[in-house]
C-alpha cells in the first residue's frame, strides 16, 4: 500500500547509496541542517536535467539557508553518477533502485514508464515535512519554493 507524507509529518529514516556507491541516511544528511529532498522520474532527460540544473544554480541559496539538496530516483547508481558528472550538480543524488522509498513517500506512480512522480520535500532537522512541492511541468517551482519555504522557517 503506497503511502502519503502530508506536511507536519516525519519523514521516515533510510539509508540509500549516492552517485558514487556510498550509503547516505537521512538522518546523517540532515545532521548539518534541513534537506530538501527531490524525487525525480529519470536522470539525464529534459525535465530532470533542468530541475536539477535549477538546484544547481541555487546551491548559494540554498547554503546560506543552511539547507542541502538531495536528488532520488530510480535510476542506477551509474546512472546518477553520469547525471551528476555531466552537469556537475555538486550534490548527493540517491539511488531508489528498487522503490522503497519513493513507496513510502508515496511518490510512485502506477505505470512503469517514469515510475517516479516529480515532488520535492523540504525536511526540516528533526524530520519534520515543511512543504511538499507537487509539479510535474514546471521544474523551477521545486527549488523555488523550497528556497522560499527555508528562508520563512529561518531564524
Amino acid at each position: 500500500m503506497t503511502q502519503r507524507i502530508e506536511v507536519g509529518d516525519k519523514a521516515e529514516d533510510f539509508a540509500l547509496p549516492d552517485e558514487s556507491g556510498t550509503t547516505r541516511r537521512l538522518t546523517e544528511l540532515l545532521a548539518d541542517g534541513p534537506v530538501v529532498l527531490f524525487f525525480y522520474p529519470a536522470a539525464l532527460t529534459p525535465g530532470c536535467t533542468a530541475e536539477a540544473c535549477h538546484f544547481r544554480d541555487l546551491a548559494a541559496e540554498f547554503a546560506a539557508a543552511g539547507a542541502r539538496p538531495v536528488g532520488i530516483s530510480g535510476d542506477s547508481v551509474e546512472r546518477q553518477q553520469e547525471f551528476a558528472g555531466r552537469h556537475t550538480l555538486g550534490m548527493p543524488l540517491l539511488s531508489d533502485a528498487d522503490g522503497a522509498v519513493r513507496e513510502r513517500f508515496g511518490v510512485k506512480r502506477g505505470f512503469t514508464l517514469a515510475p517516479t512522480k516529480r515532488v520535492t520535500f523540504v525536511i526540516a532537522q528533526d524530520r519534520t515535512v515543511l512543504e511538499i512541492v507537487r509539479s510535474e511541468l514546471r521544474m523551477n517551482t521545486h527549488a523555488d519554493r523550497a528556497l522560499s519555504v527555508l528562508r520563512t522557517h529561518q531564524g
